[in-house]
């Protein structure tokens, strides 16, 4: 069966919130465990949805994954600039791992941004121990952008890394 890549629909939105602070959790990505603010930020999809294009990664009846694409000049971007669009919060659920969900949606993504006006690349920040996430990234074409590495919370060690992918 495909994976079909479409728009988070309302009423998925809490089960895409929880799926999306799970898998940070269970990867050990959020500093302060449940207490972590970020797990506000993760779990509210329509805040997201709000502002951006939350994407869904679905076989058959269950949503296998999901992501945020912000388009140039959205308002949920950390790190674009003007004609970049951004992907944020890639997030597969750990039983669906390895059926291409994660690669499919960052796809589904850059062919987003090749149809938006004035977007030249994209861009994404991402933890240093994201490794399979990485690999999509690079194995999409994506490259390592050291020097727009940056903290979002400048007094712990959270030095997230960047990367592009020029259109």
């Amino acid at each position: 069966m495909d994976i079909i890549i479409r728009r988070a629909q309302p009423e998925e939105y809490e089960t895409v919130g929880e799926l999306t602070a799970q898998a940070y959790l269970g990867d050990g990505l959020l500093d302060f465990g449940e207490s972590d603010e970020y797990l506000t930020e993760l779990r509210d999809v329509a805040k997201r949805a709000a502002a951006a294009e939350v994407l869904v990664a679905v076989q058959g009846n269950q949503i296998l994954g999901g992501i945020t694409f912000v388009p140039a000049g959205g308002p949920m971007a950390d790190i674009a600039r003007p004609g970049e669009a951004e992907i944020r919060m890639l997030a597969v659920a750990p039983e669906a791992r390895g059926r291409g969900a994660g690669e499919t949606l960052v796809r589904a993504c850059t062919d987003r941004a090749r149809t938006t006006d004035n977007c030249a690349r994209i861009v994404l920040s991402t933890q240093r121990t994201m490794h399979a996430a990485h690999r999509i990234y690079e194995r999409l074409g994506f490259t390592r952008t050291p020097h727009r590495d940056w903290n979002p919370i400048p007094h712990l060690d959270i030095m997230l890394l960047t990367y592009e992918l020029p259109l």
